[in-house]
């Protein structure tokens, strides 16, 4: 009995020392790429909250997206499954209507079922327009607010390509105000940061930082700056003189060796591009970009500043990130939707309990890995999720790690090595760069048929998807990314079984 008494004993004690769950904040910064000071991609960036953050963190250097616009990429790393997977190419592709999806647990709904309460604000999941409203994602929390917030333009100072607006007046005849894709506009707000809608977000997490909970938490906070439209209040503008400001480097000739299967060439400088060399407003579209994303890491600084002085500050993991890269310029394009690297590649921020240095990681990593991650981490059960966890390099940066894939559109994948990117199409205008030579991507290799690079196309095609997956449903998406519209959120209920299913895997 007293030996019984004992190991009794020894059992309740190492219960009792078993280290408190970790708690998660993760941060996603709508449309932000390596524009940050601590990564460099602009020398005039203004990002002090990001880059204190850095300071105790690992910082991945090398790290992709699953697919360059905010659907694909935010469905991939919130399923846990590729677009080659789930065949959700596109911001049209609502994952509910992914059949994998469908069974599976989201990240949020798999912490939930695991002991967490979940909490969001913002822009995590991709919104989409449903016949019962706008479905934000917040099916998948236990706590959800829809987000609230204006921006009050400035038309004296506002920028549209689509319009023919150069500092609020009209261009008579103006080129370039036809095609490209959704409005290309910019300029200040008339009101200050405080009614801004990532503000309120950022001002509502702080006060949720500040409540008690009786089980670990899953905070998901959606920061949508710089998403365009890039209006900020004008103080962030006055950051940035427009004298001395630096704009990207590109080059006129840049896409004619990209050719398709029949030598003809594939891609042409995009509106946004001409438009904006046409009129010399470069500076200014830069500086507006610039000055959204010191908007964003001030709201960032926000939540941050609230963790900081919290109980739960050093219990807590944190995550920041970008949900894909943005052209400015290089290309001779702006915005997202490519296979290149400026589109492919974002920030990725990971702090541990415990860091207090900032550690560098090279190797490749993507946005996909979050979800095995977080499990890993945490302790949960395990997953078959098309990710693997990056806890191995959160521990050891320098480990061997293999490239990653992006996907764009069915059959189209860039695979991202350390020294090399290798781009597949299906229309055959493959790509291969050397990015330790050529980081900008002004030499495509992949026809220079030398024995070097056709054995890096081998062993880089051996990582594209073995299957790609038939898109799924299309629907129109409307004016969804608007953040002034206000619509009841449902999902739409030719999906509802999957809500009604006792058990998602």
């Amino acid at each position: 009995m007293n030996l019984a008494i004992m190991a009794l004993c020894g059992t309740l004690s190492t219960f009792a020392q078993k280290p408190q769950q970790p708690n998660i904040v993760m941060i996603a910064v709508d449309d932000l790429n390596d524009w940050i000071g601590v990564y460099g991609g602009h020398p005039q960036v203004i990002t002090p909250n990001m880059d204190k953050l850095a300071k105790s963190s690992v910082v991945f250097r090398n790290a992709s997206c699953p697919g360059p616009v905010c659907g694909p990429s935010r469905s991939a790393l919130l399923s846990g499954f590729m677009p080659a997977t789930t065949g959700i190419y596109g911001n049209a592709n609502n994952m509910l209507h992914s059949e994998i999806v469908q069974t599976h647990a989201t990240l949020p709904e798999y912490f939930s079922k695991n002991g967490y309460i979940t909490i969001s604000s913002g822009k995590i999941f991709h919104k989409h327009d449903t016949p019962n409203g706008v479905d934000h994602g917040n099916w998948a929390y236990d706590v959800w607010k829809d987000e609230k917030g204006e921006a009050k333009i400035n038309p004296d100072k506002y920028y549209s390509r689509n319009k023919g607006i150069i500092n609020g007046k009209i261009i008579e005849d103006a080129l370039y105000t036809k095609g490209g894709g959704a409005e290309f506009n910019f300029g200040p707000t008339l009101n200050g940061k405080e009614t801004m809608l990532d503000y309120t977000t950022a001002k509502w997490f702080e006060q949720k930082l500040q409540e008690k909970y009786d089980k670990p938490f899953f905070m998901a906070v959606g920061i949508s700056k710089p998403h365009l439209a890039f209006h900020v209040p004008q103080e962030y503008f006055d950051r940035y003189g427009l004298d001395t400001l630096k704009t990207p480097e590109y080059q006129m000739d840049d896409l004619d060796d990209i050719l398709d299967k029949n030598g003809k060439k594939v891609y042409q400088a995009e509106p946004d591009f001409l438009w904006c060399k046409h009129y010399g407003v470069e500076k200014e579209v830069t500086r507006a970009y610039l000055a959204s994303v010191t908007f964003a890491d001030e709201c960032v600084g926000v939540v941050l500043d609230a963790l900081a002085k919290s109980k739960y500050a050093n219990n807590t993991i944190v995550i920041l990130f970008g949900d894909h890269g943005w052209h400015l310029g290089e290309k001779l394009r702006y915005r997202k939707a490519t296979l290149w690297r400026e589109a492919t590649q974002l920030p990725f921020i990971f702090h541990l309990p415990g860091m207090n240095t900032k550690q560098d990681c090279y190797r490749n990593v993507n946005l996909i890995d979050i979800f095995p991650t977080l499990i890993d981490l945490c302790s949960l059960p395990k997953k078959q999720l098309d990710g693997k966890s990056i806890k191995p390099l959160l521990l050891n940066p320098t480990k061997k790690w293999t490239p990653t894939v992006t996907t764009y559109q069915k059959g189209n994948h860039s695979v991202m090595s350390e020294k090399w990117h290798y781009i597949s199409r299906a229309n055959g205008a493959d790509e291969l760069y050397n990015l330790e030579l050529d980081p900008m991507e002004w030499k495509n290799l992949v026809n220079t048929k030398t024995p070097d690079t056709e054995a890096v196309v081998k062993k880089l095609r051996a990582y594209l998807p073995g299957k790609n997956a038939d898109e799924i449903k299309s629907i129109s998406i409307g004016d969804s990314d608007n953040e002034n519209r206000k619509v009841p959120n449902t999902p739409d209920l030719t999906i509802k079984a999957r809500r009604i299913l006792s058990e998602l895997k």
